[in-house]
C-alpha cells in the first residue's frame, strides 16, 4: 500500500468511527503529535491517552468530512471540517488541518493547526 493508499485508508476508518483502530495501525509507537502552538505529547502510549481523553469530551458529532489530502515524499496534509458540540459547550463548526510526517509506513510527527469557522 502506498502512502496516499494508507492516507485514504486511514481516512475512511476515522469517518466509519474506527478512530482508535486507525491510530493502533497507522500511528508509530514514537509518534509526537501537537495541536496549533500547544507542546507536543510524544509516544504512541501518551497519545493514546489524549486521544480517548479528547473523544471523551465530545457530547455529539454532527458530521465530518474530508475536504482535501495532499500526498508527498513521507508527507501528507489532510484538511478536515467537522461540526462538533463538545460537552458543556455550544455546537461548533472547525476546520483542521493535520500535517502528518511518516516513518517506516506510520506517522512519525503529526501536528493539528486549526479554529473556528
Amino acid at each position: 500500500m502506498n502512502l496516499k493508499e494508507k492516507v485514504e485508508d486511514m481516512n475512511n476508518m476515522i469517518l466509519s468511527g474506527q478512530t482508535m483502530e486507525a491510530f493502533e495501525k497507522y500511528y508509530h509507537k514514537e509518534v509526537s503529535m501537537q495541536e496549533n502552538n500547544a507542546p507536543p505529547t510524544v509516544g504512541k502510549d501518551a497519545n493514546r491517552e489524549r486521544e480517548i481523553k479528547s473523544m471523551g469530551m465530545i457530547e455529539e458529532l454532527h458530521g465530518a468530512e474530508v475536504k482535501g489530502v495532499a500526498v508527498g515524499d513521507d508527507l501528507s496534509m489532510v484538511e478536515w471540517e467537522m461540526d462538533v458540540t463538545y460537552k458543556g459547550a455550544p455546537r461548533a463548526k472547525m476546520a483542521q488541518v493535520a500535517v502528518q510526517r511518516w516513518a517506516d509506513g506510520q506517522i512519525i510527527n503529526e501536528r493539528f493547526y486549526y479554529s473556528s469557522m
